[in-house]
């Protein structure tokens, strides 16, 4: 199974109501297929009345083996089903990263 799809499968024990998760690995300097960098965007009833630090909690702690490991960057979004209609299901693009591309 590919890393993403790992994380796919944990984060559904948070019941989300929306769940992107994008390799965004091809964006750094890394290897070509690799599975390093990754944005996942969430949405779900849990985070109700929690402040940012605590549902990024939640996220680690599904994910503690694959940030111990292969998971060298994880940009989160995540929001309650609200919030995420309130901003009509947009999330932030990721930057480009100075260094990106394939190493020489």
């Amino acid at each position: 199974m590919s890393i993403q799809a790992r994380i796919e499968d944990k984060l559904q024990s948070l019941g989300p109501d929306y769940l992107a998760v994008e390799n965004e690995s091809h964006m750094h300097n890394v290897p070509a297929d690799s599975e390093t960098h990754f944005k996942v965007t969430l949405v779900s009833e849990r985070f109700t009345g929690l402040m940012p630090v605590k549902r990024h909690q939640q996220i680690y702690a599904a994910l503690a083996d694959e940030l111990a490991g292969p998971v060298h960057a994880l940009a989160l979004h995540l929001y309650t089903p609200e919030e995420w209609q309130a901003r009509a299901g947009n999330r932030p693009d990721s930057p480009h990263c100075r260094g990106g591309g394939v190493p020489s």
